[in-house]
């Protein structure tokens, strides 16, 4: 094992750490350094399908891209997907092994500390520098005794530790000081600098508590990131809390995406906002659905509960109404399921409703299976080639003479010959398994034309660019405000110094 080694953990979840990861990466590749992100436990309903078909989170999806290298799962071996409260999908090694409690997945995670410890070692030794990220918070002190993302993976990888601290949310030299002083010795000493992201303001202000912090912690604050406008995935559902409510009056569309408590692969939609005619907001409840131009029902970790959910809330009613209407609507993955007729889980496999009408808005039945999809796919739609990736429980019938959306011609670079998806009678309702489908910019600008021509509107000919190249600008900036703002020379030296004890 001869890499490099740093670790980003936070004082709290949101606090920035994948997006530090991600700058380090890319200022680290460019300065011609093989690179590799890597967290060993992940917890997120935002996933991703890599080349072979294995699932992983997206956070170190994106740390990859900037790390100009392509996903592989070792950089994120446990995946935590939850289905309820108090239960998770537990996903090892980019496949299911099993739905588990929270107790039963904290009396298990010793079983799989050796191969995290054997991932690792295979990519510290495959590459110059690995950027770890932690989980959460490492002062999380009623589970530390098994822990295996934050200062238990340091343990492993002997790594020195950067704590990431969000002073958007308030109190941040509280949180600095409480994260570390909570600490056992032993791991107070692997955190060897503090970055404070999310500021806004004048940096002066903060001087004489950086200087306080540093004296009460002994750790000095290696850096201020300031509050970042550049455009990258966010993984934690928390971000959505930060999404857009507002319709942006100077665009011609106003399209609204709806919040569902169990809401999957909502970066599905990121590249929505790209196109210029494009207004994209997010509802809570149905009092902000409004009258938008088409409202899209996203993907879900639990489909069965997310569509009780819309009819206790009178989300369904509402959409319903809209579509009267002629609202567009458009269902993906779980979104699509709920727009079908009925959905019928009799093994209970999702959750313990096993059968219950859908919207009726496509003419379509879903059918739930123990097997799981994950499928990264290319697919015909039309005259357009596109890409897109699937990660979903159950298979959807249609009814006797309804289109299909889509042909899907491979899958996991395998040849395949199935369709996919389902599209209205009217042309107003549209459902697909693709996740992804809007980052392909020729479809979607058709499809948004569509919408346009129903509005008396003429159709846009400009394409936006490509998604992967909008995606490179952006790691660029993130590099560039870090290098600005972060004493990288330091950081540089303290991963010299990895691997040399604590």
């Amino acid at each position: 094992m001869t890499a490099k080694s740093i670790m980003f953990q936070g004082t709290a979840s949101d606090s920035g750490k994948s997006w530090m990861v991600a700058a380090l990466c890319r200022f680290l590749a460019q300065k011609g350094e093989s690179v590799v992100p890597f967290k060993s436990q992940n917890m997120a309903l935002n996933s991703y399908i890599t080349a072979d078909g294995q699932e992983m989170g997206r956070a170190q999806v994106f740390q990859a891209e900037a790390a100009g290298i392509l996903p592989d799962v070792r950089m994120n071996p446990i995946l935590l997907k939850p289905s309820t409260d108090s239960d998770s999908q537990v996903v090892v090694n980019g496949k299911v092994i099993a739905d588990m409690s929270a107790a039963e997945y904290q009396d298990f995670k010793p079983q799989l500390r050796d191969d995290i410890t054997k991932i690792y070692n295979s990519l510290a030794d495959e590459y110059d520098d690995v950027i770890l990220e932690g989980a959460g918070s490492p002062a999380e002190i009623n589970l530390n005794d098994r822990d295996l993302v934050n200062m238990g993976m340091a343990d492993i990888a002997d790594s020195p530790v950067i704590l990431v601290a969000d002073i958007d949310k308030g109190g941040v030299f509280a949180s600095i000081y409480g994260t570390i002083k909570l600490l056992p010795k032993r791991h107070q000493k692997r955190i060897k600098g503090i970055i404070i992201n999310k500021f806004r303001g004048d940096v002066s202000l903060l001087t004489s508590g950086n200087d306080m912090i540093e004296a009460l912690t002994g750790v000095p604050v290696l850096g201020v990131m300031p509050y970042s406008n550049v455009q990258i995935d966010d993984e934690d559902s928390v971000a959505l809390t930060r999404k857009n409510k507002v319709m942006d009056v100077s665009k011609d569309l106003d399209i609204v995406v709806v919040v569902l408590p169990k809401i999957s692969n909502f970066t599905d939609f990121n590249s929505l906002a790209m196109h210029p005619d494009v207004s994209v907001r997010y509802a809570t409840n149905p009092n902000e659905l409004g009258t938008p131009d088409l409202v899209i029902i996203p993907g879900s970790k639990n489909t069965n509960e997310d569509l009780a959910f819309l009819k206790k809330t009178k989300f369904d009613t509402a959409i319903e109404a809209l579509h009267s209407r002629g609202t567009f609507v458009f269902g993906v993955c779980g979104g699509y399921q709920i727009l079908g007729k009925k959905l019928i889980d009799s093994n209970e496999v999702e959750s313990d409703i096993e059968e219950q009408a859908g919207l009726n808005l496509l003419p379509v039945t879903t059918y739930y299976e123990d097997t799981k999809t994950t499928n990264q796919s290319k697919a015909k739609i039309g005259d357009f080639d596109v890409d897109g990736y699937e990660i979903h429980m159950g298979k959807t019938i249609l009814d006797e003479g309804v289109k299909p959306l889509a042909h899907i011609y491979e899958t996991n670079g395998n040849l395949a010959d199935h369709m996919d998806g389902a599209i209205s009678s009217d042309r107003k309702v549209y459902g697909t398994y693709l996740h992804g489908i809007f980052d392909n910019p020729e479809w979607t600008r058709k499809y948004l034309n569509s919408i346009r021509q129903s509005k008396g509107l003429g159709p846009l000919t400009n394409v936006v660019g490509s998604l992967k190249d909008f995606k490179e600008t952006q790691y660029d900036e993130l590099a560039k405000e870090f290098v600005e703002n972060v004493d990288v020379d330091q950081i540089l030296k303290i991963m010299s110094d990895s691997g040399k004890g604590e």
